[in-house]
């Protein structure tokens, strides 16, 4: 996509075949990963310090998920705030703040440790794996990483919120990054206000627009406003013990994990999947996580030799199971696992059409086993559920796969505009939107339309369902 206007991008709600976009995720191959900079933690040590990171939102989500269990759901606002009420229940159970409950709950929400589902508030899958995958709590701190400005938004100084600038320092942050991790070590705050100024003054030239306005210069607070963002996600230290992270004079480093993911975004990698192994034995979640990692042809082969080994009622039982969590990968590759079934499998699937989160797969599914054209299928599904269903795609894209493929399913979109696209994706109620909404904006390399995106996902992240 080459437009630099928003109103140019045209774009198709989903491909014609769903899955391909996410079967790209697992048949993406490289000679090896690249290797990460020398004295970078172990995948192992790198989750123990996100998990560090996060202890408080992790607190909190579990406190949320035995509410659940004692008492119902809570319920926060359309915006995802918890009512007060909650918030003070939660501070006395925690012995927290209420103050500490808001932003922890904004940090959950965020990392995909609870999500928001007709109205109620639900542990996320990152959650229920947070003691046993490594990688699932990495990919949830890449996940508030990549939302920072989100995290932070309520701490920022209200004379210094011009919405331009503010969304220009945010665009600016990247390149900050990438200055603080090829510098190897602290860099003094004066230097990255230098860049900062620079890369803002460009930003404005490419876009020919005039440079900020005079009466005060605002720089240096957001600036200030972006380093203790970075650091309130355990992306940034103070170059000096105790000091402030943005403090006059100070200067700034990125911590391990800083470093470990503007190097991921730099080399755009994926995470190395596990070598193939027979998996007759294993659950259905299981099975299919490892043949995520396998191209098409010999994931089909270990389908059949896993349903070979059970009732099919079980098996495809087992499948649709796996189908009604949160992975949207291993949804997906629930479906088709139930391909390989076939036939037996129709009633069971016909069972589910009604099931919102199993709608759009199970009338492909069905569309297909009749013999319907890619495009004839995808006549079956409304707009919303459309809508509904690139959403899905698109996280499993953002969990499992590298940003340039992510990219890719928003440029491989031929119809609608992308502002008509973004408006239609805020109302579909996903729970995942607006991480995918931050990670595809976090991936995109124009900058105006990572901007369009960056704007759609604040508004769903507020509440705000218009296209104002």
């Amino acid at each position: 996509m080459t437009s630099r206007s928003p109103r140019d991008s045209r774009l198709r709600l989903v491909p014609s075949r769903p899955m391909a976009a996410v079967r790209k995720v697992t048949t993406v191959r490289r000679n090896g990963p690249p290797r990460p900079p020398d004295g970078t933690p172990t995948p192992t040590a790198l989750a123990a310090q996100a998990r560090h990171v996060l202890a408080d939102a992790v607190q909190l989500a579990r406190w949320a998920e035995a509410e659940t269990g004692r008492r119902a759901p809570l319920r926060p606002a359309p915006s995802g705030i918890l009512p007060e009420a909650d918030l003070e229940r939660a501070a006395l159970a925690l012995e927290l703040k209420t103050d500490q409950v808001r932003a922890s709950w904004d940090r959950a929400r965020l990392a995909g440790l609870v999500e928001l589902r007709d109205g109620a508030a639900r542990p996320g899958w990152r959650l229920r794996a947070w003691d046993r995958d490594d990688t699932a709590v990495l990919r949830g701190w890449v996940a508030l990483f990549d939302a920072w400005s989100l995290a932070h938004l309520g701490r920022l100084a209200p004379e210094a919120a011009d919405p331009a600038l503010v969304a220009e320092v945010i665009e600016a942050a990247p390149q900050l990054l990438s200055f603080l991790h090829l510098s190897s070590g602290p860099v003094p705050v004066s230097a990255l206000l230098d860049l900062l100024r620079q890369r803002v003054a460009e930003l404005r030239t490419e876009r020919r627009e005039p440079p900020a306005d005079g009466g005060g210069d605002p720089l240096p607070g957001l600036l200030e406003w972006t380093l203790e963002a970075l650091g309130s996600t355990g992306a940034l230290r103070s170059g000096d013990a105790g000091a402030r992270v943005a403090g006059p004079g100070e200067e700034v480093a990125l911590t391990a994990l800083g470093n470990w993911a503007v190097w991921v975004k730099l080399e755009q990698i994926c995470v190395a999947a596990q070598s193939p192994a027979g998996h007759i034995e294993q659950s259905a979640e299981d099975l299919l996580r490892a043949c995520a990692d396998y191209s098409p042809g010999p994931a089909r082969v270990e389908y059949r030799a896993w349903l070979a080994a059970r009732p099919a009622a079980q098996a495809v039982a087992e499948l649709l199971d796996v189908a009604r969590g949160d992975d949207a990968l291993l949804r997906g590759l629930a479906f088709e696992a139930l391909r390989t079934v076939g036939a037996p499998a129709e009633p069971a699937v016909r069972a589910v059409v009604d099931e919102p989160q199993l709608r759009p797969y199970a009338l492909l599914w069905l569309a297909e086993q009749q013999g319907c054209q890619p495009e004839e299928q995808m006549a079956l599904l409304t707009r919303e559920e459309a809508t509904w269903l690139w959403v899905d795609t698109a996280a499993a894209v953002a969990d499992h796969g590298d940003g340039h493929l992510l990219v890719g399913h928003l440029d491989g979109a031929v119809q609608e505009s992308l502002s008509r696209l973004l408006e239609e994706v805020r109302g579909t109620g996903h729970p995942r939107t607006v991480q995918v909404l931050v990670a595809l904006a976090a991936a995109h390399p124009d900058p105006v339309l990572a901007k369009a995106v960056r704007r759609a996902a604040f508004q769903v992240h507020q509440g705000v369902h218009d296209g104002g």
